[in-house]
């Protein structure tokens, strides 16, 4: 098991809630991201606990193999770690964005395309985010929604509270809206087409670019029948949120322990720990303490993993599905 050194992102949208969600000092300010779990080139996690401390995640994938990630990822992915795992603090409204599947960002830029998941840990009263279309438009529409500022009459808003889970397949146009604060799950991918952005400035002062036309080929014009994730959350179990071709994401709310088996998912887990404290125990032995606002990775090698809460505690866990 290891934990990683949380990688802080400022951005010209962030908040303060990130640090005192973790419980940590941060001298930092306008804090968007934190980047728990990556092997993104120039945001590298370090290991900070457990075997390995000092090592880059890329280094550690590299040095254990299958062992860590399983062998269906090594086959699938070499050796790139395929999620990127965050917290993320909506002070302000993200820019309205799209991420294009993996056929065009393979073909526009020789990297995985990006779909991810959303799970709403805090909300303002009013909080809100953008998910797809609220009718049926064309490219062609969409080009002139643009040119007249007027995108943001067809987007579907949704109220948020916590709790609430969204699924966000590659080309679908989505954004963060302010005050709310959540957990993100997603693909190994750094590839965002901005379309809208309200004319504001960046953090150095400029206009923030947009990816118009490449945003055009990207979008899913389709409408699902519905955007948001149902679930009902059952104590001391698994709750299944999203599976796809990418990750299998799952919630825990726990009051005694549990122990679920990993050598069936030939994967690593990860673990975010959302509420309370606990520990973490493998099959060889081996513990580790989480309390809210960590992160853990967990190797495939295991046979299984046992979760002891100390109260209430509440987990969301990743794996490659």
């Amino acid at each position: 098991m290891y934990k990683f050194q949380p990688i802080y992102k400022t951005t010209v949208w962030g908040g303060e809630r990130i640090a005192a969600f973790k419980g940590v000092e941060n001298p930092l300010t306008h804090v968007g991201e934190s980047w728990e779990l990556s092997g993104i080139k120039g945001s590298e996690s370090i290991v900070s606990e457990g075997d390995h401390v000092g090592c880059t995640l890329p280094e550690l994938v590299a040095h254990e193999g299958a062992a860590l990630v399983g062998r269906k990822n090594i086959a699938r992915f070499g050796e790139e770690f395929p999620l990127l795992i965050k917290f993320i603090d909506a002070h302000d409204d993200l820019s309205i964005q799209v991420h294009p599947d993996d056929a065009l960002s393979m073909a526009r830029h020789g990297k995985h395309g990006k779909t991810e998941m959303w799970y709403i840990l805090e909300a303002e009263p009013h909080a809100s985010l953008i998910s797809g279309f609220s009718q049926p438009i064309t490219p062609e529409e969409y080009t002139t929604l643009i040119r007249e500022n007027r995108i943001t009459d067809v987007l579907a808003r949704h109220a948020v509270t916590a709790g609430d889970c969204f699924f966000l397949p590659a080309g679908r146009i989505h954004a963060i809206g302010a005050g709310t604060l959540l957990a993100e799950i997603q693909q190994t991918s750094d590839i965002t087409y901005r379309v809208y952005d309200y004319g504001r400035m960046g953090l150095d002062g400029k206009p923030r670019e947009l990816h118009i036309d490449e945003a055009r080929e990207a979008i899913d014009y389709r409408i699902p029948t519905d955007y948001r994730t149902h679930y009902t959350a059952q104590p001391n179990q698994s709750n299944e949120l999203v599976r796809c071709d990418y990750f299998t994401t799952s919630l825990y709310e726990l009051t005694e322990a549990i122990e679920f088996p990993i050598a069936p998912l030939n994967s690593f887990v990860v673990v975010m720990t959302l509420e309370g404290a606990g520990t973490l125990s493998t099959d060889d032995g081996r513990t580790m303490s989480i309390r809210q606002g960590e992160t853990v990775l967990v190797a495939a090698h295991h046979r299984s993993l046992t979760v002891q809460p100390h109260g209430k505690l509440k987990l969301l866990t990743a794996c490659c599905s």
